[in-house]
């Protein structure tokens, strides 16, 4: 494969002086790794990544298949992202077409000027994985005055296999192009066929992507890389005759992700999972779109590969299949499955893409529907059951929304390059609404969403292994506000101290390291309006960490200001608790000490020595 930049010249620029991101402490910037089912860090911590999608403008044509006009808006969003959204994490989107526009040459211009917009987000202390995307497999299948447009592949690649002219019929949502535009469907089948080489086109400019990053990153940098998601919403396009969906993941998906992690390990990539996706229908919560499917011939995945899935709610976005809103527990079979799937497989899991419309006929439900989707992300019970059996509460998951974009609402696309088509509103693509982000008139970054929904208490580290957690975020639905979880009235003292505010409670067994639990902070959780009730102590407004205070507060790194709670145990295979809330002030001592009694008895009848955490 050549290598050509679109700007003219060559050869590869050396890499710039490592960076360290501002506010770091010496626990921070190690490898993400997959050991034991769960990521963890260099420490040894259990890690859980939260964040979001950057971004769909990927999928437009108005920037050049990069999230971003420029690195300064790559910058100014990611300190958004981290000081609204309270994201350690996003999956930064890449596009084939433009890193591949001429078969076998790969535009260094592009590549070059990705690497500048994921180092914003590396420099902002957020870790980062690339995903290259495809949706309906090529926007060049689709004509200038078509209703639908895809993204993905390249010119050359959609016009190697000389596809019919795409027609969906009767579609009334773009994904139905999926299964019923035989153009993409029979551009998706070679793909997976490796026919006319596109395949292995890809695999070599995915391989010279990951080169380029490993090159042009700083030691420091890399570190901050989390793995790579090799292909978004994998679908076979068509099955061959008596092949079933679980056979040809067998036969021909679960090749493709081999082949692809040999070429992270030839690219530098070798400690780095490779974040690979099942068919697309797998875990649909419509019955007559479900395919068996979850990679379930694949055997233990190990630590070179995680779980990684999508889940949006099918039924509530059709505006017919789900009246009215979603409700306690709505969601957690759903992620249920998703943890059982990973466990089984030996591996970690993570939910890449979640989300629901803000805009059009359901927009109503987005509220409630993103509120149970978190919940069952922070455990698999509902809130009605939690503080009965917390133990049975899983593994936190870590999960990026759909989506982050800046741009939204403020987009100039010629749809499929059609000039009598510019699209400005939402996200410009397919009439799809999701962006949790906006700029104002201003021009600043402010959140389309509730931001007691959105910047969440969630354990971004756990210095062991994490047994339960929950989060009350008393988000709104319109003026309503929805409490799921509340404080039991058999923990009065617990109740009293929470009152009306919101509270998170982690329990955790301790590990053999000494870097601290950490907790991140929601932005209006000051820290001197902040109480923790722990067996490590009881504190209103938590002081700044040391080494030496077992409950203390710190930035995050990136110099964005945002906070997270330290807990520092010295001990290992030893139960811990932690309750956070805003809700009292100044509680008095009495209060705290009774608060911390109870939590003290409920952790331990509900966590007996010998309990593991379920899958």
């Amino acid at each position: 494969m050549s290598v050509r930049s679109a700007g003219g010249g060559g050869g590869v620029p050396p890499p710039p002086p490592p960076a360290t991101p501002s506010d770091s402490l010496w626990f921070d910037g190690a490898p993400l790794t997959v050991r034991d089912g769960r990521f963890t860090d260099g420490q040894g911590r259990e890690m859980v990544l939260r964040g979001y999608n950057v971004s769909g403008e990927t999928k437009l044509e108005e920037n050049g298949g990069l999230p971003f006009a420029s690195t300064a808006d790559a910058r100014r969003s990611a300190a958004a992202l981290r000081a609204l959204g309270g994201g350690n994490a996003v999956r930064f989107l890449l596009s084939w077409a433009h890193a591949e526009p001429v078969r076998g040459q790969v535009d260094t211009a592009y590549l070059a000027a990705a690497t500048e917009q994921i180092r914003a987000f590396l420099d902002a202390g957020i870790r980062v994985y690339p995903d290259f995307h495809q949706d309906l497999f090529s926007r060049y299948l689709f004509g200038a005055g078509s209703w639908y447009t895809g993204d993905g592949a390249p010119k050359w690649a959609a016009e190697a296999g000389s596809y019919p002219r795409e027609s969906c019929g009767l579609c009334l949502f773009w994904g139905q192009n999926i299964t019923q535009n035989t153009a993409v469907q029979k551009a998706q089948y070679d793909f997976w066929h490796d026919a006319h080489g596109l395949q292995d086109a890809f695999l070599a400019t995915a391989q010279a992507t990951m080169a380029h990053l490993r090159r042009n990153l700083s030691a420091r940098e890399f570190a901050g890389i989390a793995g790579f998601d090799p292909y978004n919403e994998p679908y076979a396009g068509g099955y061959d005759p008596g092949q079933t969906s679980r056979a040809w993941e067998r036969d021909l998906l679960w090749p493709f992700y081999a082949r692809f992690r040999a070429r992270m390990d030839a690219a530098g990539w070798q400690d780095k999972p490779a974040f690979v996706e099942p068919n697309l229908f797998w875990n649909a919560n419509i019955p007559a779109q479900r395919q068996e499917g979850g990679l379930l011939d694949a055997g233990t995945l190990g630590p070179g590969y995680a779980f990684d899935t999508h889940f949006y709610d099918q039924k509530a976005i059709s505006g017919i299949l789900m009246w009215g809103k979603a409700a306690d527990g709505q969601y957690a079979a759903d992620f249920a499955a998703v943890r059982d799937r990973s466990a089984a497989a030996g591996t970690a899991a993570l939910v890449s893409e979640f989300g629901h419309p803000l805009a059009g006929a359901v927009a109503d439900k987005a509220p409630t529907v993103l509120k149970a989707m978190y919940q069952a992300l922070d455990s698999r019970l509902p809130g009605a059951g939690w503080w009965t059996t917390p133990a049975a509460s899983g593994p936190v998951l870590s999960a990026t929304q759909w989506q982050w974009d800046l741009y939204n609402g403020r987009h100039h696309e010629l749809m499929n390059g059609n000039p009598g088509k510019v699209l400005t509103a939402g996200d410009a693509w397919n009439d799809e609404d999701l962006s949790a982000v906006r700029l104002d008139d201003s021009g600043y970054p402010v959140l389309r969403q509730d931001a007691r929904l959105l910047d969440r208490l969630y354990p971004g580290a756990t210095a062991g292994t994490a047994l339960a957690f929950t989060y009350e975020d008393r988000s709104r639905d319109g003026s309503t506000t929805l409490t799921w979880n509340p404080v039991p009235a058999s923990l009065p003292n617990t109740a009293e101290l929470v009152g009306t505010g919101r509270y998170g409670l982690l329990v955790w067994r301790s590990g053999d390291g000494t870097a601290p639990t950490e907790l991140h902070l929601p932005a209006s959780f000051p820290a001197t309006a902040t109480t923790v009730v722990s067996d490590l102590g009881t504190v209103y407004g938590p002081p700044v960490y040391t080494s030496a205070t077992p409950v203390a507060v710190a930035l995050e790194p990136g110099g964005t200001g945002s906070r997270r709670l330290l807990l520092t145990d010295a001990d290992s295979g030893v139960l811990h608790y932690a309750l956070v809330t805003h809700g009292a002030t100044a509680p008095s001592a009495d209060l705290l000490a009774g608060a911390r009694a109870e939590l003290a008895a409920w952790a331990a009848a509900r966590f007996p020595a010998t309990v593991r955490p379920p899958g």
